[in-house]
């Protein structure tokens, strides 16, 4: 790949992940600490950025790794290097932000397990170069970074007049408490993801392709006719393979029968 080719390619995965694979109002993907964390916009922010610095230097590390690591233990080389990663941010939060951290709380050790990182590492960093994962990470933390922010903004707003702790509303306002109980994390996530789609299909009405979601690979993984792909989430040639294997051992049994 040119110089000039992986830049070009680092700048659609930036873009990617803030907007055609929004990995919240997209994809739906971390919905655990979506919900429960956005109570203000602070909090939905520091989360964001803490996911995002976990995610990019995990693709990186793995995408420098990927020829080294063996295909049949790479989910546990995953975690173990996400779960590096996540303890240090965890440490350094508790050194010099522990507001933050408390009020994020358990979610934090969480983000190990964050089907986010998971499947940028096995999905993307594995199986492609450094740079082009390294935005990829960050294109994706930064997407995550925004929608939480948006949800966050939205429930402290209506929940207690407030914007990141500043007061906006005068004083004759009565807050809808329900906004920053559990309930409101949902309302407000089905209102910003039913915009987006509003606007998606504003963007077709107008001949602006906008549904279009890739898979690592800028595909339509759903819809695509290549089988044999490598860039697939899995690999159809080995299972359809399996498949056949099976049918002939079936009529091997019939024939010695």
């Amino acid at each position: 790949m040119s110089k000039k080719s992986s830049f070009s390619t680092a700048g659609e995965r930036l873009t990617n992940g803030l907007l055609k694979e929004n990995p919240t109002f997209v994809l739906m993907l971390g919905m655990c600490p979506t919900l429960a964390v956005t109570t203000s916009a602070i909090n939905g922010l520091g989360m964001g950025l803490t996911t995002t610095v976990v995610l990019m230097l995990s693709n990186l590390i793995i995408s420098l790794l990927r020829g080294i690591i063996p295909n049949r233990v790479r989910i546990p080389a995953f975690i173990v290097i996400i779960a590096s990663f996540v303890t240090a941010v965890q440490l350094l939060l508790e050194a010099y932000i522990p507001s933050l951290n408390e009020a994020l709380g358990m979610y934090i050790p969480l983000i190990v397990v964050n089907c986010i990182i998971l499947g940028r590492a096995e999905s993307y960093a594995y199986s492609n170069p450094p740079i082009p994962s390294l935005f990829d990470g960050i294109g994706m933390g930064l997407g995550f970074s925004f929608a939480l922010t948006c949800i966050g903004a939205v429930r402290e707003f209506l929940g207690a007049g407030t914007f990141f702790d500043y007061p906006i509303m005068p004083d004759s306002y009565t807050p809808i408490t329900i906004f920053i109980l559990a309930p409101g994390a949902f309302f407000v996530l089905a209102a910003l993801t039913a915009f987006q789609n509003y606007l998606k299909e504003s963007r077709e009405k107008v001949g602006k392709e906008a549904r279009h979601i890739g898979s690592g690979c800028s595909e339509d993984c759903m819809n695509c006719s290549d089988k044999g792909c490598s860039k697939r989430f899995y690999d159809t040639t080995a299972v359809n393979q399996g498949k056949n294997d099976e049918l002939e051992f079936i009529d091997m049994e019939k024939g010695d029968r």
